[in-house]
């Protein structure tokens, strides 16, 4: 049933392994679509030189402001975009008009003053674009970064703003910030070369709550030694100026200082888990109840800048997916979108504003201000995309997974669906599942179905994703990814890991990737199977992207009811399963495809593997399953199935239901198992076969306990009742050990129409399967029993009567 190009061909499932997903709550996930649309927009900004004005005035552009844009351009997987921007401060020269005074002070000597802030601020830049960040402009950023950490005296430690010449030393008052210190951390870890001196002096400015403020600030002390001026000052810590009022809080400064910490622990520094757990504590408790956040001094309130800054360094953190998803609702609240066609917002599609409000007053208004719309949209375009500082600087740009923070230095895996490959083009590439460590213990005493569910939620990488490793590099299996979570569902357990997993899934790239190829496919694509699945999906999140998703695969379903892959890639191999899946999301309307369906029944009840099977004597147990359990589906609803025929169904598809159920019923033994031919029970097919029974309203606890009996203390199953623990198998049993259908499980958004065994008063009942539910032979062969006892008792007596005659003539009674 798996897509053999999308995943590993040992991960093949089969159809009794779909569930819910989890319900009722928000997506907590990036969107790169509004991302891309504040790009593209951002990007009209920029002149044809890649510069932009500076609102203050002078000859100067507004070099900052172009390398927040570079940023978001290059988050949003745009970065061709800001090459132009590149080429300015690169080639054509202009980076150190920017981290030096040369340009700023055109006095000889002048050249010499270093901006530290700004020098690292263009280190970051460097690296996110590509570049060569040891030859930029003519100057070794990281040599240069490393020069303005000052390494004694009351600054040390600080990335400053400092003279190379002694002369000009008195001319430079050192105003470097938390920004600064921030961005330095960040561009030395991505090089490979932390420094733990900076680092400490970054920590020295988040507060005891775990905020970050901005500035530095100097008191007096009587303390002696290097670190104090003549004038008797120090720099404080942001504890100790908060008793004078100096370290107020400043939501901007928390959210970088917040990445700085993340890219250094990714580079190999220690020592840094509480203050980052500390950060995200705060972030997550000083979140305004709109889903905003404000910055410092004069911007508390809350706005789509600091938004989108602390939205990027918490999805980076992980663990607040909450905040994240309420703080990206914010960012979107205040961009122009396609619902702004009648507006004055017209043509402006993407623009983000300061906040919502200004948003709502530039519908009638337009846009005034345009310096804010550009500063607030850049940051607030991080939030959207979610690519933490680290891995943009490494040229990572895929979202990170929504993970809990680490307890130890961490790296990010680079990850994406493997290449695909059409079901027919031979032998496909070995691939191997990623074993991660586990995380989540099994107790002893824990049920069969709670150890398979630890055993399921361990092999999500990162929490949210299954990986396989194939020709040496490591991808994401979206197809396995979606049956784990399915499973669990089915299971009704682990709901932290269904819900991290179910958040992955419905992330716009990942449904992308799974249901339409990317990034191989050249044109249009879209295959049914992954639609379908992810149809299932939404509906169980309650998410609005089902009906979308749903439109997708409907356009796949020809007039005769059959779903075709598009694109290059499209799946050749057309399976009743494949079909099945089709057929569940769409069970509100199926069109012909039942119809479909039910002509490929074969003679014995059962259905053929494949769809192109056009006349069969006997079919495939697994295909017959998935039959089943598609005939059976209907919209959710509170109304018990029916034990007489459905409304809407034909007597054709009573019969095909009842008959292909009675099929399922030959080859289980009295335990509810499968055996293959050597005997050997066979976990997925038992599991399948008892699914779609417990569809049809039939017992399937025999197959749970017996299922129940082969989990092993790890949690999983092995294929038979030897060997290694399977990860496909243990999937593919996930509704056996459950002993129920999905279809059947809580919160399913569909839910069975018909219960066997069905009233003998509906002329379509017939043949009626009483005898799935009990050991009790059927009434048609007790009657015929009964009647040929009649008839031989009948015979006896005629033989009885004329031997007596036949005695009393030869005298031989005594």
């Amino acid at each position: 049933m798996r897509r053999g190009y999308l995943a590993a061909t040992a991960f093949a499932v089969s159809l009794g392994v779909v569930a819910a997903l989890l319900t009722g709550t928000a997506i907590a996930g990036n969107d790169p679509g509004a991302a891309k649309a504040n790009s593209r927009w951002l990007a009209t900004k920029l002149k044809p030189d890649g510069t932009i004005e500076n609102p203050l005035g002078g000859e100067l552009p507004d070099h900052g402001l172009m390398l927040d844009v570079l940023f978001a351009l290059y988050a949003s997987g745009d970065g061709a975009k800001a090459e132009p921007i590149m080429r300015f401060l690169d080639d054509e020269g202009h980076a150190s008009d920017y981290f030096t005074w040369d340009k700023l002070v055109p006095v000889p000597g002048f050249d010499k003053v270093v901006v530290g802030g700004s020098l690292a601020k263009t280190l970051v830049a460097a690296q996110v674009a590509g570049r060569n960040a040891r030859s930029f402009d003519g100057h070794d950023l990281v040599a240069e970064t490393h020069a303005a950490i000052m390494r004694n005296g009351p600054d040390k430690g600080r990335i400053s703003d400092y003279s190379k010449d002694p002369e000009r030393t008195g001319a430079v008052n050192n105003d470097a910030n938390t920004f600064g210190q921030a961005l330095g951390v960040i561009g030395l870890a991505v090089a490979g070369e932390n420094d733990r001196i900076a680092i400490d002096k970054l920590l020295t400015q988040q507060c005891s709550e775990g905020y970050f403020r901005l500035v530095f600030e100097y008191i007096a002390t009587e303390e002696t030694g290097d670190h104090v001026t003549p004038s008797g000052h120090k720099l404080s810590t942001c504890d100790e100026g908060k008793p004078l009022g100096r370290s107020p809080t400043d939501g901007d400064a928390t959210g970088l200082g917040l990445s700085a910490l993340l890219a250094a622990r990714k580079a190999g520094a220690t020592g840094l888990d509480a203050p980052i757990a500390k950060t995200v504590s705060w972030l997550k408790a000083n979140q305004d109840p709109g889903g905003g956040w404000g910055g410092g001094v004069s911007t508390e309130a809350p706005n789509t800048n600091s938004t989108g800054l602390v939205v990027q360094a918490l999805a980076d953190a992980g663990g607040a997916d909450a905040a994240v998803d309420k703080g990206v609702r914010y960012l979107k609240s205040a961009q122009a979108n396609a619902a702004d066609s009648g507006t004055k917002l017209a043509g402006e599609l993407g623009a983000i504003a300061y906040n919502p409000a200004t948003y709502e007053a530039a519908r009638t208004s337009g846009i005034s201000g345009l310096d804010t719309w550009i500063r607030a949209g850049a940051q607030a375009s991080l939030g959207l995309a979610q690519v933490g500082f680290y891995a943009l600087a490494k040229g990572d740009v895929r979202p990170p997974a929504n993970v809990a923070p680490a307890p130890t230095a961490t790296t990010i895996t680079t990850a994406v669906t493997p290449p695909p490959r059409p079901k027919k083009a031979g032998t496909p590439r070995a691939s191997t599942a990623v074993q991660p460590p586990a995380t989540i213990a099994i107790p002893d005493s824990a049920t069969p179905a709670a150890r398979l569910g630890a055993y399921l939620a361990n092999r999500l990488a990162g929490g949210d994703h299954v990986e396989v490793a194939e020709d040496g590099k490591t991808y994401v299996d979206y197809d396995a990814t979606a049956d784990v979570v399915l499973a669990l569902r089915a299971l009704d357990q682990q709901p932290d890991a269904v819900a991290r997993a179910s958040q992955f899934l419905l992330k716009p790239e990942a449904v992308r990737a799974y249901a339409h190829g990317a990034p191989y496919e050249q044109g249009e694509a879209s295959y049914a199977e992954p639609l379908a699945k992810l149809v299932l999906v939404a509906e169980f999140a309650k998410s609005d992207a089902a009906g979308q998703l749903r439109d997708d695969l409907v356009k796949l379903r020809g007039t005769d009811g059959e779903f075709t892959d598009t694109g290059s890639f499209a799946d050749a191999d057309e399976t009743v399963e494949r079909h099945s899946w089709a057929v569940l999301a769409t069970a509100a309307d199926p069109g012909p495809a039942v119809e479909l369906l039910l002509s490929r029944q074969c003679a014995d009840g059962t259905f053929p593997k494949h769809l192109d099977t056009v006349e069969c004597g006997s079919g495939d147990l697994a295909a017959t399953a998935a039959a089943v359990t598609a005939l059976a589906a209907r919209p959710h609803t509170d109304a018990a199935p029916t034990s007489r025929r459905p409304d809407g169904w034909s007597e054709r598809r009573v019969s095909a239901f009842v008959t292909a159920v009675d099929a399922l019923g030959v080859r289980p033994t009295g335990e509810g198992i499968v055996t293959g031919e050597g005997g050997e029970p066979d976990v997925a097919l038992s599991a399948a076969v008892a699914a779609a029974r417990q569809t049809a309203g039939l017992d399937a606890s025999g197959t749970a306990r017996s299922l129940g009996k082969l989990v092993r203390a790890d949690g999983g199953l092995a294929k038979g009742s030897a060997g290694e623990t399977d990860f496909a198998t243990s999937l593919a049993a996930a509704q056996g050990v459950a002993g129920r259908s999905w279809l059947t499980a809580a919160d399913s958004p569909l839910s069975p129409a018909i219960r066997l065994p069905l009233t003998e008063s509906d002329p379509a009942a017939a043949p009626v399967l009483a005898a799935e539910q009990s050991d009790s032979p059927p009434s048609w062969l007790i009657w015929g029993l009964a009647g040929l006892a009649v008839l031989l008792l009948l015979t006896a007596l005629a033989l009885v009567f004329v031997l007596r005659r036949f005695t009393k003539k030869k005298g031989a009674t005594p």
